[in-house]
């Protein structure tokens, strides 16, 4: 019983995303004797019809048309030391048919020839134990209720070593026909469908508001919202499908759809992720011929991603051999290509942009750096976790275990993660009222060390005075201005006349004619009143207390 069990470990997995409610059973091989499947009770999930595990038998015979016969039993997988029995303490292994040997040691009776051996305390198992002998010439379909939620195994065996038998199990649960295994994923993918059309909404509103000032990037953004909406619909259509269904000819092509919108999803996104840390649409209007290379390398994920999902529905675990390595390493090769791309265009654009001292968009990508760097501890550190738990992956009892939640660690928290990144990256390149003037303007650059120097401090003060408006620039709206960085206007300044100027024995007047200083023949006036401004007027007239 073990051997099968060790088998099972290696099997699941892949059973597990067939997603068929139906299971092949045969002595093929040791670990296909025994097929397990999570079940759940009628109140642990609900539905309309009582849960089931059947199995059918197709027909056999010998030569001489003798009967033939086979052993079968169903029980929880938690019962499982109760069935067979220990022939010495020192055995290695346990007896588990009922023959005639057996029957001769009185490890059974002869009414239990060729079932399976129960231990004499079996009655107080947790859930009924179901033990069976099918004639092959008219096998039985044998019908097992469940009553409470667990991992059910239905085992097999030959009477005699040279019968080959097949069969099907079907592990029918309350609610349709999805794995219990899987059914979780239902309430998931709708929840996120959910999410994802809120985000689209908040998006869109904000989109149709600012839409004559969109930017390049917003667009894109706008794309992968609408299209993971559409994805994530799509997927939980097809579960829903097969719940209702089963596993037919129409669940199946929608499984291919499905995987390949997955792979266009997962090669939009790192497309997205790399031109934006490129700085597209707000460093950069345009990425020249970069851009054809990155969608390239986008179209060249999606199709080795298509391939990856093609080869990994029809090719079984036991088949896989050197040739995978041709899917799985173009695929590992433009994954590599895009996480370095994208990091190193991360860290150059904030290099580029803390240089340039543009600290507003500087924070802008720090901020989406510190989201790449949460994500990437996030998934490290979930996989550490989880190595603990894989590490007894080869116990019998990992997959009994897990099953409930095995689809969550497989599938279920990625796209949380991702569903989090791509929020925070649309509020991060949300649409905005100035738009295109915050990504084609540059902040003035200024120092944020506090400390100035006198003779630059001087200069300025020098330059300033040095180019004040005069009246009749004020009055014609001809004064000069200042450009960007602090550069003077080109503009040159009207000459100032005689009268205005500081010579002996003249007196100053304010804008209005009055004098508000007179000095003596021998005094001389300062230099900076000769070019005084009207700021400077203006204060003089306060101190006289003459109003104009």
């Amino acid at each position: 019983m073990r051997k099968p069990l060790l088998g099972l470990v290696t099997t699941a997995f892949s059973a597990a995303f067939v997603g068929a409610n139906q299971i092949g059973i045969n002595n093929d091989k040791d670990y296909n004797r025994q097929q397990c499947s999570g079940m759940y009770s009628k109140k642990g999930w609900g539905g309309d019809t009582d849960p089931f595990i059947q199995t059918t038998f197709d027909k056999g015979s010998t030569p001489d048309d003798n009967d033939v016969y086979i052993s079968l039993v169903v029980f929880e997988f938690r019962d499982e030391d109760l069935i067979g029995v220990w022939p010495s303490p020192d055995a290695p292994e346990k007896e588990y048919v009922c023959t005639q040997p057996n029957i001769d040691k009185k490890f059974c009776n002869t009414t239990q020839l060729g079932e399976f051996i129960l231990s004499p305390n079996a009655s107080d198992s947790r859930n009924q134990i179901m033990s069976k002998k099918i004639n092959l010439k008219d096998p039985q379909t044998p019908k097992y209720d469940v009553k409470k939620t667990g991992y059910y195994c239905v085992s097999s065996a030959p009477f005699s070593e040279d019968v080959q038998y097949k069969g099907k199990i079907e592990f029918r649960n309350a609610y349709g026909n999805l794995p219990a295994a899987q059914i979780a994923k239902l309430p998931f993918y709708a929840g996120i469908t959910i999410v994802y059309a809120v985000i689209g909404i908040f998006w869109g509103f904000l989109y149709a508001q600012n839409r004559h000032d969109i930017l390049p990037v917003q667009n894109y953004i706008t794309a992968i919202v609408v299209f993971l909406i559409v994805e994530y619909l799509m997927t939980w259509g097809f579960y829903d499908y097969q719940n209702n269904h089963g596993f037919n000819a129409l669940a199946k092509v929608l499984l291919i759809i499905v995987s390949i919108l997955n792979a266009f999803r997962n090669s939009f996104s790192f497309f997205l992720l790399l031109i934006v840390c490129m700085g597209y649409g707000v460093v950069k209007p345009s990425l020249g011929k970069t851009m054809v290379y990155v969608r390239f390398l986008a179209i060249a994920h999606f199709v080795f991603g298509v391939i990856y999902a093609v080869a990994s529905l029809s090719i079984t675990p036991d088949n896989a051999g050197p040739l995978v390595l041709f899917v799985i390493l173009p695929l590992a090769g433009t994954l590599t290509a895009f996480y370095v791309w994208t990091l190193n265009s991360l860290n150059h654009t904030m290099k580029d942009l803390l240089e340039r001292k543009q600290s507003v968009k500087a924070m802008m990508y720090k901020k989406l750096w510190w989201c790449i760097l949460a994500s990437i501890i996030i998934i490290f550190a979930f996989f550490f976790l989880n190595s603990f738990t894989f590490a007894e992956r080869s116990s019998p009892d990992f997959v009994p275990k897990h099953w409930k939640t095995r689809w969550f660690i497989l599938d279920g928290w990625l796209n949380l993660v991702y569903m989090v990144d791509i929020a925070y990256v649309a509020y991060l390149w949300r649409p905005t009222a100035n738009n295109r003037r915050f990504a084609m303007s540059d902040e003035i650059a200024q120092d944020d060390d506090g400390n100035f120097d006198m003779g630059s401090f001087g200069g300025s003060l020098d330059e300033e005075d040095a180019r004040s408006p005069t009246r009749e620039e004020l009055m014609n709206g001809s004064g000069g201005e200042r450009v960007k960085g602090g550069d003077l206007s080109p503009v040159p300044p009207k000459p100032v006349s005689e009268g205005a100027g500081g010579g002996k024995g003249q007196q100053r007047s304010s804008l209005d004619g009055e004098t508000i200083f007179a000095v003596g023949e021998d005094g001389e006036r300062s230099s900076m009143d000769e070019f005084e401004s009207p700021r400077d007027s203006g204060e003089k007239q306060k101190l006289t207390g003459k109003s104009d």
